[in-house]
């Protein structure tokens, strides 16, 4: 017996076919009517002329799209303010760093890009090279040394101006610079870090060279053991898609009371597309008035920039170095000798010299430790595998082996 008002199967089946065909239809109708709107207007003929004033719903929706794809478009260009208008915008910077009573510094990969450490959405960034196909090429971490801006804010630092770094960067230059660890949140981890976490306090392990050869998203375990409790190591690092959990070296506690505390905050070199959504950092919950004054520099826009009281476009270096005239500090030049990064790394146990093969950050004295591989200096590789680049390069790297 046949149930009332349900359809046949030979009648779903006729539905689905028809859905099918009609979206096939509107597909190649879409396509018509975009290689008629590349045309010039005076080359089409009136069939063409005829099929848009047909379809005119479906040109509107090209239309559209070319209007967001021109404002993605302006949003990835570097812009930068001329020489004059630079130094107009750094002296405003320089008076609220001056009255600030707490200036919070957040940072982004866009400081680093003068270690020659490449960042993410610059026009050579990771994503943007990968998005166009192309290979990222592998960076050499161990002959990155902190960079004019890095200096810039320990200077600051030091003179109390300011209070708090946070850093989405993993490159452990802040550390190495010579800021103070309870001065720094690394919410995204630091490379030279690897930790025990089933000890109780996570018992950490600073190494002279890059722990995250063997990790990647979700696979945090770096094959090195604990000589406490014998558990496997694992990396610091918060790939996309992942929460980081880590007391150390990630310091939310510490970032998210700076954010309470501020009254001024400075965005350096980040496209805040990560950070901004890290709602405790912003103090959104406040009413506009009482929230910390944002100043940002960056090249590109952001999505805060409609809240900056300035936005200044330029590079890191050239507007900390203008920054540190009109404040009237010295920059303090980076000395290998004086890298805190020597001092806390512990070496590697004699069984464990092999288990890496990233170059080592060579001690200012040019002696080997036990923390140095002694085959020497690695192969380099012709692009970087793993660790800190993530998710987004294991997947630029399938989707190139597909194609080949």
């Amino acid at each position: 017996i046949e149930s009332v008002g349900i359809p046949s199967r030979a009648e779903r089946k006729a539905s689905e076919k028809a859905k099918i065909l009609q979206r096939e239809s509107e597909r190649n109708i879409f396509k018509l009517v975009g290689r008629v709107l590349k045309k010039p207007e005076d080359e089409r003929t009136e069939e063409e002329a005829a099929i848009l004033l047909l379809h005119r719903d479906t040109v509107d929706e090209h239309c559209k799209r070319q209007v967001r794809r021109n404002v993605l478009k302006r949003k990835q260009e570097e812009v930068f303010d001329d020489a004059d208008e630079l130094k107009n915008k750094v002296r405003q910077l320089a008076v609220a760093v001056k009255q600030a009573n707490h200036l919070v510094v957040y940072t982004g990969a866009g400081i680093s890009t003068a270690a020659s450490i490449p960042d993410y959405r610059g026009p050579n960034g990771v994503w943007t090279q990968l998005q166009k196909g192309r290979t990222v090429s592998s960076s050499d971490l161990s002959k990155a040394k902190p960079t004019l801006t890095h200096m810039c804010i320990r200077m600051l630092h030091k003179q109390n101006m300011v209070k708090h770094v946070v850093s989405q960067n993993c490159d452990g230059l802040h550390l190495r610079s010579g800021l103070p660890r309870n001065a720094l949140s690394e919410l995204h981890g630091n490379m030279f870090i690897e930790v025990c976490t089933f000890c109780s306090p996570v018992k950490e392990y600073v190494r002279l060279f890059d722990v995250t050869e063997r990790t990647t998203l979700h696979r945090h375990g770096t094959g090195r053991r604990c000589d406490h409790c014998g558990s496997e190591l694992r990396d610091t690092i918060v790939h996309f898609g992942e929460r980081g959990t880590l007391e150390q070296p990630l310091n939310w506690k510490g970032a998210a009371e700076a954010a309470k505390m501020a009254d001024v905050i400075l965005c350096l070199g980040s496209s805040l597309k990560v950070l901004k959504k890290y709602a405790c950092l912003w103090c959104m919950n406040r009413p506009v008035g009482k929230r910390p004054k944002l100043y940002i520099v960056n090249l590109q826009w952001t999505p805060k920039d409609d809240l900056a009281v300035l936005k200044i476009h330029g590079k890191c270096d050239d507007v900390m170095s203008l920054l540190m005239k009109e404040l009237n500090f010295q920059i303090p030049v980076y000395d290998r000798m004086e890298d805190p990064i020597y001092s806390l790394a512990t070496p590697l146990r004699p069984e464990e010299v092999n288990s890496h093969t990233r170059e080592v950050i060579a001690p200012p004295d040019g002696r080997l430790d036990c923390s140095i591989n002694p085959g020497g200096q690695a192969e380099e590789a012709p692009a970087v595998e793993g660790g800190w680049f993530g998710r987004g390069y294991s997947k630029g790297r399938k989707k190139k082996k597909k194609t080949a």
